[in-house]
Order: C-alpha cells, then sequence, then structure tokens
C-alpha cells in the first residue's frame, strides 16, 4: 500500500509540475474586437483546419518515422563583417538559417524570425537544438533597425536573441497581435503590432500583415491566444514577401490577387513529415511552389529547412523534393532558389 501512494504522489507531483511550468511559460493573450479570424478567446486558420489535438499528438509520438539529421553538416560561417548599411535602390538578402534573414532593402537592415541561441526551446538544456550554426555571426550583424517576427513558437520567438537585439541594437519591431506585451516584457518600448491585412509604415516602408495557417502557443495555455503571420514589404514598388510559418490555404490566392506580381518571396520548405500531421501548419515543397505560383512571385527563397529537426524530414530530405518538383512543375531553379547559409545574395535592379 506505500509503495502504491508513492507511486500515485509521484505521479501527482509530475503532473503538478507540468502545469505550473505550463502556466509560466505561457504568453500573454490578445484582447480586442472579434473578427472573421479572432472569436473574442482564439484565433484562426484561414484554411479552416486546426492543428492536430492531443490525441493526434500521441499517435504521432508513437508512430513517427524520422529521417537522419547530421550535427553541423553544413557549417560555413561568414568570417567577415557584413556591410553597415546600402544605398536605397540596392537589395541584398543573407540567410542566416532555418527562417532568419537579414533583408538589406530600402537603405534598411531587417531580420526576421531571429534566432542565434543553440535549441530552440524555453531551456537550452532541452529541446531541438542546431544541426548547423548560424550562417552569420551575431556580433558581426550591421546596425539592425527593424526585426520583424511571424508569431511566438521557439524556433521563431527567440527571447535570449530579442534581448541581445535590445541590448546591441536597439531596433523597432513588428508583430502579430497579441505579441507586443511579450516583447515589451524583454526590454523594448518601440513594438508595433499588426492584423492580417493591416499596413503600417516604418521610414519608407510599408509593413503588410499576411494571413498563415499556422497556431501559437509558448506553454499549456495560451493556445492561438495571439496571432500568426506573414510580412509584405512595400518599397519603391519592389515588393518583398516573407511568408512566415504555415500550412497551405486559398490565402495564397487572395494574397496573389489582392498584391501580386510579388518581386521576391521567402517560402518554407521544411518539417512538413508526416504530412497527415503536420499538414495543417507547415507546407510540403510542392506546396511551396503552388504558393510561389498562387502569390505571383518572380522569385523566391526556400526556408525553414535543414537547421532544426522539427519533424520527421531529415537532413537534405526538403531540398531534393523541392529540386524534383521544380522540375515536373517546369521552374528553374532559379525561380526558387535554395540558399546556403551567409553568402549575400544581390537582388538589386
Amino acid at each position: 500500500m506505500a509503495i502504491l501512494f508513492s507511486l500515485l504522489f509521484l505521479i501527482c507531483l509530475f503532473f503538478l509540475t507540468v502545469l505550473i511550468f505550463g502556466f509560466y511559460l505561457s504568453g500573454p493573450r490578445y484582447k480586442g474586437p472579434k473578427s472573421d479570424h479572432f472569436d473574442g478567446k482564439k484565433f484562426l486558420n484561414p484554411n479552416g483546419l486546426d492543428p492536430n489535438n492531443f490525441r493526434k499528438v500521441l499517435k504521432y509520438m508513437r508512430e513517427r518515422r524520422p529521417e537522419p539529421y547530421k550535427f553541423n553538416y553544413e557549417n560555413y560561417v561568414r568570417s567577415e563583417r557584413l556591410s553597415e548599411r546600402i544605398t536605397e535602390d540596392k537589395i541584398k538578402i543573407i540567410f542566416v538559417n532555418h527562417s532568419t534573414f537579414l533583408i538589406q532593402y530600402a537603405g534598411l537592415n531587417i531580420l526576421t524570425d531571429p534566432i542565434w541561441s543553440f535549441r530552440c526551446s524555453p531551456f537550452q538544456f532541452a529541446g531541438p537544438h542546431r544541426m548547423r550554426p548560424p550562417g552569420v555571426k551575431f556580433a558581426d550583424l550591421p546596425k539592425i533597425d527593424l526585426v520583424l517576427i511571424s508569431h511566438n513558437h521557439y524556433d521563431h520567438f527567440d527571447t535570449k536573441t530579442i534581448k541581445d537585439l535590445i541590448k546591441s541594437h536597439n531596433p523597432n519591431f513588428v508583430v502579430p497581435l497579441g505579441m507586443q506585451k511579450a516583447v515589451e516584457r524583454l526590454g523594448s518600448n518601440k513594438v508595433e503590432q499588426i492584423d492580417w491585412f493591416q499596413t503600417v509604415h516604418f521610414q519608407k516602408i510599408k509593413i503588410t500583415g499576411t494571413p498563415a495557417n499556422h497556431f501559437s502557443s509558448r506553454g499549456l495555455f495560451d493556445r492561438d491566444c495571439t496571432l500568426w503571420c506573414g510580412f509584405l514589404l512595400d518599397y519603391n514598388r519592389h515588393k518583398i514577401y516573407f511568408v512566415g510559418d504555415t500550412g497551405y490555404g486559398p490565402n495564397f490566392k487572395e494574397i496573389g490577387n489582392k498584391y501580386g506580381p510579388i518581386d521576391l518571396a521567402m517560402i518554407p520548405i521544411g518539417a512538413y513529415k508526416p504530412e497527415w500531421f503536420m499538414g495543417p501548419i507547415h507546407i510540403t515543397p510542392i506546396e511551396a511552389i503552388q504558393v510561389h505560383k498562387d502569390i505571383q512571385s518572380k522569385q523566391s527563397i526556400a526556408m525553414h529547412f535543414g537547421t532544426f529537426p522539427l519533424a520527421d524530414d531529415g537532413q537534405g530530405t526538403a531540398e531534393k523534393e523541392l529540386r524534383l518538383s521544380l522540375k515536373s512543375t517546369n521552374l528553374d531553379e532559379t525561380d526558387f532558389i535554395i540558399p546556403d547559409e551567409g553568402y549575400i545574395m544581390d537582388f538589386s535592379t
């Protein structure tokens, strides 16, 4: 009987600990009027799909067959500091890795979903870790003017990196609805939050929030309580689209019809297996090509692959599938670039 009580005590203690940490990690909630994608408590996807429930998560954990990753199999890191500033008529983009880009555009330096931490996790002793280093050292960044954050997941909203950016660069931030308070708590007083199809201005750039199919959460009690989005940048009639983290849906044709053609798009291709589980929140390489077509992109860049093992597709799988899909759809690899970390891509016109 004593053993049974001890076992029950340990089980209760475990679940209590999980609840406490789940509450502690949960972020601020958005409070605002209802809309077609906010029911007053939670945000909704334009594709009408909900990310998988707890039962499907258990099935995924039980049946998953992860493909192999090799640690640091590509480890190029720039050895020189990047240019502090380029002229307004130039456009240069550097892929750091995962969904982090340095965009030099309109005379500004812009970062997307910056993460330089070793793990995308609330703790640096556990959770998915890097399989390749950032292609640019944090210390070698030029002065950062603007940071775009697509949603609050740990591989896109890395608080250690955000704190370092605030301390070293004190940039402006544009974030989805509900995330302003989370960034302000890290020390910034230059944060603006944005809804889907809402436009704000930063210096000479128009920034429009765009719909994505995903979800949000930091802990157990804040599921879908902040928005997720992409960002369309428009300067001097040259449009750059950072798609964010997303599954496929009708929103992309709507974006193409409303804002296309797009000059340059950054589109995710990885973390999509198994498709029955990841489909609502991540696109496959062939769906990435469909997004490229839907938004009328003149040229696209792949992202969200090869850095963190977040799903069952392994080393090189997404890149290989994208190349095969490009051939089958009569597109050239120059139409949809698979970037190397740390190298400057010059799109100046």
